[in-house]
């Protein structure tokens, strides 16, 4: 992957400029995204390369640049794996990437920007921002956008949307500085009349207010924001029919981290039939639950319910395979796992 990029940028400076300066993680992401092309069959990943089609617009990339990828590609097979058969798939592979980013394009913008209208901390390390963006960004309860500030072009960290879509277009982020994090801590320190750069929405979990199922929420630190607005989408829905019953379960290591518990307390006197339950793993007090959500998942009631799951990735893997292992239902369980493809900073990394 080295000596890929290196042939890459030397034939196209352009090209270099789309990339963040630190390219160890770049260079493991696309070899693992190369590696899956390889061992699929056409139409198997065709989900998967439109909405990484779609997500390189963001970056500048244009349709001329599959080929600069595939001339490097070709040096560096022919250099190291001179007996793979790699043509076929690349180019189904990028055919299908570029036929969704030119739909895309017909339709949306390749980014927005956005004004920063609030900040709130309600503890050290996590901020609670309200933007404006500069157009209507279209999403759905429970998507996630991706986000770059001035202080770190080309770099995109993932941020789920708190809030279900508003009359003023606004939307609500909640950001948790990861220790050593660059756009986190450049988001903690945010001001009002800040300018950030947003990708268009993104994400699988996405709330279904057809169902008149009752609804188990499991969430853990800031993994909260895309329950909350799924939440709130399912109680504007409700209004119509059958109010459902919501149980949310929050997650922390202590009361400390609860941050948003007020916030919470308050959805719970607009819509009475929303249950929030804190749960902590390190400490026990009163009113609050005891261990993880994962636990959780596997003594309350989830059987007739859509069961929502958003947190850290661990969590999330823990929850769905205890609640697996007791027979879920797949199409019941809802949440979203960062995909295995890699852009020029790819969306997993959260930090």
């Amino acid at each position: 992957m080295t000596y890929f990029y290196g042939h890459l940028f030397a034939a196209e400076s352009e090209i270099r400029a789309m990339f963040p300066a630190a390219m160890d993680t770049q260079r493991q992401r696309f070899y693992r995204a190369l590696c899956r092309i390889l061992a699929s069959e056409p139409g198997q990943l065709a989900d998967d390369l439109a909405a990484l089609g779609r997500a390189h617009r963001k970056y500048g990339v244009r349709k001329e640049h599959y080929d600069s990828f595939r001339t490097a590609l070709q040096a560096t097979f022919r250099r190291f794996a001179p007996d793979v058969q790699w043509e076929g798939s690349f180019d189904h592979a990028a055919n299908a990437m570029i036929a969704a980013a030119e739909q895309d394009a017909a339709q949306a913008p390749a980014w927005w920007t956005a004004e920063v209208t609030e900040c709130e901390t309600p503890v050290p390390h996590v901020a609670v921002l309200t933007l404006r963006p500069d157009a209507p960004l279209p999403y759905l309860p429970g998507q996630h956008i991706t986000v770059q500030t001035p202080r770190w072009p080309r770099v995109w960290r993932r941020y789920s949307i708190a809030n279900a879509p508003r009359e003023d277009g606004t939307l609500t982020l909640h950001v948790r500085a990861v220790p050593g994090g660059l756009v986190s801590t450049s988001l903690l320190h945010a001001r009002p009349g800040d300018t950030l750069v947003l990708g268009p929405a993104e994400g699988a979990m996405i709330a279904d207010t057809e169902s008149e199922r009752n609804v188990l929420c499991l969430a853990g630190g800031t993994g909260l924001a895309p329950i909350k607005a799924i939440i709130e989408a399912i109680a504007r829905a409700s209004g119509s029919r059958r109010r459902r019953k919501i149980a949310l379960y929050f997650g922390a290591r202590n009361s400390y981290a609860l941050y948003d518990m007020r916030a919470l307390r308050a959805m719970e006197l607009d819509y009475p039939r929303l249950h929030v339950v804190p749960v902590m793993s390190e400490h026990a007090g009163p009113d609050i639950t005891h261990g993880t959500i994962a636990d959780i998942a596997a003594t309350t009631p989830w059987t007739k319910r859509d069961v929502y799951i958003s947190g850290p990735d661990a969590m999330i893997v823990s929850t769905v395979s205890a609640l697996r292992d007791l027979g879920a239902q797949r199409e019941r369980l809802h949440y979203d796992l960062p995909r295995e493809f890699g852009a020029p900073h790819d969306i997993s990394d959260t930090s």
